[in-house]
């Protein structure tokens, strides 16, 4: 029986206790934190260090395909500071982050993200002012791969959900199932709606538009999608089209602050994270994107990656100076800015969640955090999301 309580089940309330029977079987993946100043020269020397810590990554990578989802989210810049210093990841850690898999042996990279509005993936690095080419020489096979439709594969992949929130599989481009190796790199950042931005987060955008946009058709994918996924995965008012999985429940919560965070876990449990990576060198504070109110640039100089995504942002949590075990409501677990009339004002914790369907552990008591401590990384997100600051 999965009886709800206060909007959560029973297995949800186990986690948000401590007490998940899952997460207490098996030790935690160690985390390492890095102390970085900028993305200049000592980066790459950081970045190897950090790989050490965790253990290494030639047996994960030595002849195999990797993959790597980018966060790139919108178009737009905050004043002078280019989209990488705020709210993408900044170019200079994925050439070095290619650099590095591919003399740990990786036999192919490949670079996905949603472009949006029929762009490339290429097109919206060089309109960001990105040296594509400098990427594509990073290592000698790097690909790109605009994931918000078919693209290059002849169908999409159907990714099954072992354990399901929301949906019970998801419809992707192939190159989410055409890898040996799933990379993460997201970046250290509030969300409006969700709180906080890390590696589960970063899991939403790899539902194609073509699918799970606002413009999919009611029985075939979009393959031409110029909207968000704000009807189909943020509110539910509608399914995706008949040819994709359907919501295993109609009736369910449809309030944004319930329904991304668990869709965020499912989608991470279709498609497992193998390595996250966390850009907090340079990054923002206030939203996940310039468009909104009171988004501000921060300046964290840290690196946090693992082998296990929950276990990655529950120390990144901790870095930014929350709670990773937080109820909903509390922060960073509540909106930015004011819902509007009807919408919760709160988000469910994601790494709860993921706990609770078994993909680890968000105990920090249980995980090996190395390199840097929590207290020697910290960087106060709440202070500086209410004094607003600016360099």
């Amino acid at each position: 029986m999965n009886e709800r309580r206060n909007g959560m089940t029973r297995r949800e309330l186990l986690a948000a206790s401590g007490l998940s029977l899952v997460a207490a079987a098996a030790p935690a993946a160690p985390v390492s934190i890095g102390k970085c100043a900028g993305y200049g020269g000592e980066l790459a020397d950081v970045l190897r260090k950090q790989f050490d810590q965790i253990g290494g990554i030639g047996k994960l990578v030595a002849g195999k395909t990797v993959a790597i989802k980018l966060n790139l989210t919108g178009g737009s810049r905050l004043g002078s500071y280019t989209p990488g210093q705020t709210h993408w990841v900044h170019p200079n850690l994925v050439g070095s982050c290619c650099r590095l898999l591919s003399g740990a042996g990786a036999k192919r990279i490949r670079l996905l993200e949603g472009a949006g509005r029929g762009e490339s993936l290429e097109d919206k690095m060089l309109n960001a002012g990105w040296d594509v080419e400098a990427l594509r020489t990073s290592a000698p096979i790097v690909e790109f791969e605009e994931t918000n439709r078919l693209g290059s594969g002849k169908r999409y992949a159907r990714l099954k959900v072992a354990r399901p929130y929301i949906y019970p599989a998801f419809d992707l481009n192939h190159s989410y199932e055409d890898t040996d190796v799933f990379v993460s790199m997201s970046k250290l950042k509030h969300h409006e709606e969700c709180g906080i931005t890390l590696t589960i987060k970063n899991s939403f955008g790899i539902a194609p538009n073509s699918i799970y946009g606002d413009d999919a058709g009611a029985d075939e994918p979009n393959e031409n999608p110029r909207r968000g996924r704000e009807s189909i995965l943020h509110y539910g008012r509608r399914q995706p089209p008949k040819s994709a999985p359907q919501e295993v429940d109609f009736a369910s919560d449809r309030f944004e602050g319930v329904r991304v965070p668990r869709i965020c876990v499912d989608l991470i449990a279709a498609r497992p994270v193998d390595l996250a990576i966390i850009d907090g060198i340079e990054t923002s504070i206030g939203g996940e994107g310039p468009w909104v109110k009171g988004f501000n640039y921060a300046n964290p100089q840290v690196l946090i990656l693992g082998r296990n995504p929950v276990s990655t942002d529950a120390v990144a949590t901790a870095v930014m100076g929350y709670d990773p075990r937080a109820k909903r409501g509390q922060g960073p677990f509540h909106r930015m800015s004011p819902a509007k009339p009807g919408e919760a004002d709160y988000a469910d914790n994601p790494m709860l969640l993921a706990e609770a369907a078994g993909l680890g552990s968000a105990d920090l008591s249980r995980i090996d955090v190395r390199g840097v401590s929590i207290k020697g990384a910290l960087y106060d997100f709440e202070s500086s999301l209410r004094t607003r600051t600016t360099r």
